[in-house]
């Protein structure tokens, strides 16, 4: 009960009067603030609680179901199917040089003359010695004739038949020695014009015009190199694991792509031709082979390139976006929202990335609501709102996966 005090001044006081007017009013005032206060307090305690926060609203979507092929992926570079260092075969000076340095060359075209007037002198001489030996195997053969005529009225003995009949044999190997040495001979003059053993991207000539060089196999002088570049190979090494995987499939003759540094899609196409007959121990890898066609002679020994051997035939897969995939410690999860809005959270075991979206090997079944917008709102055991949301695979294959995983798939259209 609120009360008004006042305050009496003794009996007797003329001053007191006026001051007991003034307590008065001042009471009179503040009553009506009192209970107006206290209504409002009153009002309060017994009014309705404050409303709860509606739950939090995600999108889901069903997992992505389609066929796919996957892939190994690799990592190697080009080299060129066929090298070929150019020296010479013969010793002597350079007079000419007949190609543009990295030029396409033919089989046998001329690239190098070398100063062939020495070896024209031994091929004439060599001729020459032909025909002294031929002169004197006639002359060894008519001896023999009229030995021969002469025996029947024993003008001649046995012994000295058998001595011209010698002499003919002998003859007829000089004559063939001479003839031999100018077949040499001729080589060497031949030898004179160096040309393309085979057809591809010629070097740059490390011989100038009036230099000597000397003949040799490897000891010989450098003239230039060139590479045969249709078809081309690209070289990589594979972990022992992916070794064992593509010898189980098979994979010798499959089908491999490759994409250069700056490109983004599979492009070239071609196949496995070869895989090395025993693993290094140091590294615990395996050195393939692939042979791509290169017509355009556009690829280019050396060049750095991205190679996946398809591991397996088209299969049945489930995709999500990796946006819906979470880490709990040492497992993958992703979020699913039951019929009654309630999040669970499942462990699955993922696949390599395809068009986007990342495969779903198992714990993850076709009909799961999957979170795929709104995970960070939604947490195991709670109540959300459910919005319909869609997944699908992107156009452009050819990004490179968000989280780092052995192997790619690839859509089968």
């Amino acid at each position: 009960m609120n009360m008004i005090a006042t305050i009496d001044a003794p009996a007797g006081d003329a001053r007191s009067e006026p001051r007991r007017r003034q307590w008065r009013r001042v009471g009179w005032i503040a009553l009506p603030v009192v209970a107006l206060g206290s209504a409002w307090a009153a009002f309060h305690r017994d009014g309705p609680a404050v409303a709860a926060m509606p739950p939090p609203a995600v999108e889901v979507a069903q997992p992505l179901v389609r066929q796919v092929t996957e892939w190994d992926d690799y990592v190697g570079r080009f080299e060129a199917s066929k090298s070929v260092e150019v020296r010479p075969r013969v010793s002597g000076a350079i007079t000419a040089v007949h190609f543009t340095d990295g030029a396409i060359v033919r089989k046998g075209q001329l690239l190098f003359t070398i100063d062939p007037r020495p070896f024209a002198a031994s091929l004439a001489e060599a001729r020459a010695s032909v025909a002294g030996a031929a002169s004197d195997l006639a002359l060894a053969r008519a001896n023999l004739d009229r030995a021969n005529r002469l025996v029947a009225d024993d003008a001649v003995s046995k012994s000295d038949l058998d001595q011209l009949a010698a002499r003919v044999r002998a003859a007829q190997a000089a004559l063939v020695a001479a003839q031999a040495r100018v077949g040499a001979r001729a080589l060497d003059v031949e030898f004179t014009q160096v040309r393309a053993p085979i057809a591809g991207r010629i070097s740059d000539r490390r011989i100038d015009a009036g230099n000597l060089v000397t003949a040799g196999d490897t000891s010989g002088t450098l003239l230039t190199t060139i590479n045969a570049l249709d078809p081309i190979y690209f070289a990589f090494d594979a972990s022992e694991g992916l070794f064992l995987k593509s010898k189980r499939a098979a994979a010798e003759g499959s089908t491999v792509e490759v994409r250069l540094q700056d490109e983004t899609r599979y492009t070239r196409s071609g196949r496995l031709d070869f895989t090395d007959n025993g693993l290094d121990p140091r590294s615990g890898t395996v050195r393939g082979r692939a042979v791509l066609s290169n017509p355009d002679l556009f690829l280019t020994p050396g060049m750095f390139g991205n190679m996946r051997l398809a591991s397996g035939a088209s299969v049945r897969a489930l995709l999500v976006p990796d946006a819906a995939i979470q880490t709990d410690q040492a497992r993958r999860t992703v979020l699913t929202v039951a019929r009654d809005g309630t999040v669970a959270a499942k462990p699955v075991v993922l696949g390599p990335v395809v068009d986007g979206l990342r495969i779903v090997r198992s714990g993850l079944a076709a009909g799961d609501r999957v979170v795929v917008s709104g995970t960070q709102m939604a947490m195991p055991g709670a109540k959300v709102t459910v919005r319909p949301g869609r997944i699908a695979a992107a156009q452009d294959a050819a990004a490179p996966p968000a989280a780092p995983m052995v192997g790619e798939a690839t859509l089968a259209r």
